[in-house]
């Protein structure tokens, strides 16, 4: 799996109840936990990306690559099912391009996490 960015780094209120959200929601993606410093995890395929650690939390928008539009709709399925609340179900998002495909949950401190592809 090849993901656009290097690594991107958010704080949370709960660092537990965020690992237990993002090793569920990010699973279908391929992403899983890679290293975990008890206040600080980090998740990837390859190499960890994906930095969150216990803080003040912010706003974050991240979206990671998805092969496909199933990855897409697993994606959401496994975010929802994780806890996380829906800002915006799988489809097409022509406001963005004609094959833009992708899916929107909000985590436990209101980041909106997306998952998104180009294909089919």
């Amino acid at each position: 799996m090849t993901v656009s960015f290097d690594h991107v780094g958010i704080s949370v209120s709960d660092i537990e109840k965020a690992k237990a959200f993002y090793t569920a929601a990010l699973k279908p993606l391929g992403i899983a936990l890679m290293s975990d410093y008890g206040t600080t995890i980090g998740m990837g395929a390859d190499h960890p990306l994906f930095w969150i650690s216990a803080g003040e939390p912010g706003h974050a928008h991240i979206a990671f690559r998805a092969a496909s539009r199933a990855e897409v709709d697993a994606f959401h399925a496994a975010a929802i099912a994780a806890g996380g609340t829906d800002n915006g179900k799988p489809g097409i998002r022509k406001e963005y391009s004609e094959n833009y495909y992708g899916a929107y949950v909000l985590d436990a401190d209101g980041h909106n996490i997306e998952a998104v592809t180009y294909g089919s």
